[in-house]
């Protein structure tokens, strides 16, 4: 136990914990779904997505990546995705079918993480998880913003960017599962 207070409250992982806690706070900026609480909300998810990079380069710099970082972290992007997500289909900005695809490989592949840990079996985040990441926060923030700015319709290109961070969900869904099966058999459940 005192292990893990330890390696609980290093920087990086409460980096994480704050991405977790603040999550919430996207369902209060988007109850009243405005043009200033839209940017509101981009604004600070966008800053509260940069922690995940913040957490990740603090950890591999000082040399403090923990076995609970590597639980919390991917912990902390789910829910923060899946609160804006959920948020966007109660706006009437995203279709419910797209999410629970989302949200159905991310329920997946965590649950085919806790089996790999539980096995021995070592699966690295690959590339395409970071496309994944990286297409999703995109999708999300214009969503958010949704009304025309500047003359760009933020809702059309948001639902562009969805499609492409539904593909590249799905695609490294199905990559993790091909690399943990993959894996050699060792220890394998």
């Amino acid at each position: 136990m005192r292990e893990f207070q330890k390696e609980l409250w290093n920087l990086p992982n409460i980096l994480s914990i704050i991405r977790i806690v603040v999550s919430p706070v996207l369902i209060l900026l988007l109850i009243t779904p405005d043009r200033v609480m839209g940017v509101i909300a981009a604004i600070f998810f966008l800053s509260v997505c940069f922690t995940d990079w913040l957490d990740g380069y603090i950890a591999r710099k000082r040399g403090t990546v923990t076995a609970v970082g590597k639980f919390l972290d991917p912990l902390a992007d789910k829910v923060l995705i899946v609160t804006a997500l959920i948020m966007l289909i109660n706006l009437g900005r995203t279709p419910a079918w797209m999410v629970a695809l989302i949200v159905s490989r991310e329920v997946a592949v965590t649950g085919l993480r806790t089996v790999a840990a539980r096995s021995s079996i070592s699966i690295p985040a690959g590339w395409m998880g970071k496309t994944k990441t990286v297409t999703q926060i995109c999708a999300i923030t214009f969503l958010l913003l949704h009304y025309p700015f500047f003359g760009i319709d933020f809702h059309s290109v948001g639902m562009m960017a969805l499609w492409v961070a539904l593909l590249a969900t799905v695609w490294s869904g199905v990559d993790y599962f091909i690399r943990f099966f993959s894996a050699p058999a060792a220890g394998r459940v």
